[in-house]
């Protein structure tokens, strides 16, 4: 038998775990109302969700992108953060997968104290071994020194990482790990596995997540 406390089932948390789009195309928006710039579509900027704040704002404005963040985070810490509700039937399943001895992580491009908050005010933080977001280990999922910290600070372990957008799968190829693709986020099941060199499965939601799918990923 496997020893599941080996094997670390690793989230994305927007639009994977999480339904924050109302947080989140709100404070974009107030800091382009800050800059006297056009406020985007909701569809606009709910498919950009899932890369960088700065990297976000960059495509739509060459005005400097640290402002631009700060005025976001300005009002995402205010208001936006209360803006969240899990996605239908996550904490159940987490709860299941964490009972059934899996350990359970989170890395988000968020900032990583909001991340925290934000599974704090979901009342679902005691389910995870970590939550790992923008700070000290990482500046983005593609950072070499998040694949370093996870190998050192769990190894042995078989990590497979779950979440809604191609970086997540990117995340995945970086560290050797299978990749579960959910389409709750903004990206088709063929964007999720177009040009994947990790072993990929696509699921509708994370609700589907079961033992067997994860024992036949390793």
């Amino acid at each position: 038998m496997r020893n599941l406390r080996k094997i670390i089932l690793s989230f994305d948390l927007d639009f994977t775990l999480i339904n924050n789009q109302e947080g989140i195309i709100k404070s974009f928006n107030y800091a382009l109302d800050k800059y006297n710039l056009s406020r985007l579509d909701r569809t606009e900027i709910f498919r950009m969700i899932g890369i960088p704040l700065a990297d976000m704002f960059q495509r739509v404005t060459n005005l400097n992108s640290d402002e631009l963040v700060s005025a976001f985070r300005e009002y995402y810490r205010a208001k936006g953060i209360y803006q969240v509700e899990l996605l239908p039937g996550v904490r159940d399943k987490l709860e299941e997968l964490r009972d059934k001895s899996f350990l359970l992580g989170i890395i988000t491009s968020k900032k990583e104290e909001m991340a925290r908050q934000v599974v704090e005010i979901l009342g679902i933080s005691h389910i995870f071994e970590y939550v790992i977001g923008e700070g000290n280990i990482m500046k983005t999922k593609m950072d070499l020194n998040l694949v370093e910290h996870l190998n050192k600070k769990y190894p042995n372990h078989q990590f497979i990482i779950i979440g809604d957008h191609p970086k997540d799968r990117a995340l995945a190829e970086n560290l050797g790990a299978p990749f579960i693709g959910v389409l709750t986020g903004g990206h088709s099941a063929e964007e999720l596995q177009k040009g994947s060199i990790t072993k990929t499965l696509i699921l509708n939601s994370v609700k589907e997540l079961n033992v067997n799918i994860i024992n036949s990923l390793i």
